[in-house]
């Protein structure tokens, strides 16, 4: 198990939060509590930077989904970027990857 690790920057677009480790039932509450402090505004777009997330359980994606949820209460969008192999696919059997927009790296997901 790797610890959680999730960093906030700034990007021209709105903010990224880069999501480092596991993202699962022991850490996923951790996420989901630090989205209330990310501030957001209508044209914003939240980036979740996956590319160092090692794993993902059902509760990771609850999380992923309180960050949509958190983006879209504020009118501002979100996009991940980076999603690894495993959690694509997951996404894609949930047809998520038709709710969130996914980009191939954060610099993408930043582009106006």
């Amino acid at each position: 198990m790797t610890p959680l690790r999730v960093t906030t920057r700034d990007a021209a677009t709105g903010p990224v939060l880069e999501i480092v480790g596991d993202l699962d039932y022991a850490t996923a509450a951790r996420l989901r509590e630090m989205l209330p402090a990310v501030a957001l505004r209508p044209g914003l777009r939240l980036v979740l930077d996956l590319a160092g997330m090692e794993f993902c359980d059902s509760s990771g994606i609850t999380a992923l989904l309180a960050a949509r949820a958190h983006a879209h209460a504020a009118g501002a969008d979100i996009a991940l970027a980076a999603v690894p192999a495993r959690t694509l696919r997951i996404l894609k059997v949930v047809g998520l990857d038709q709710v969130f927009a996914l980009h191939p790296d954060s610099e993408a997901a930043t582009r106006p």
